[in-house]
């Protein structure tokens, strides 16, 4: 499994996306369907963050790495 998520994209998703969804979940009603949607979306955002690796990116051959970094 080779990191095909840059230093930026990780930082996006870990600090950015991540509390954005659990917020809205909470504001949806923190026991709603949308909420709990809401927070596996969070969960695998963090998760992807910190492995470095994105699956969604690997079929369409995507990487946000540098070329230097890019089999790290």
């Amino acid at each position: 499994m080779t990191c095909n998520m840059g230093r930026t994209d990780r930082m996006i998703r870990a600090l950015l996306i991540a509390p954005v969804l659990v917020v809205i979940g909470i504001v949806a009603g923190p026991t709603g369907i949308l909420a709990y949607v809401l927070y596996a979306l969070a969960g695998v955002m963090l998760a992807t963050s910190a492995v470095g690796f994105c699956p969604l990116y690997a079929p369409f051959k995507i990487s946000t790495t540098s070329r230097e970094h890019a089999n790290v």
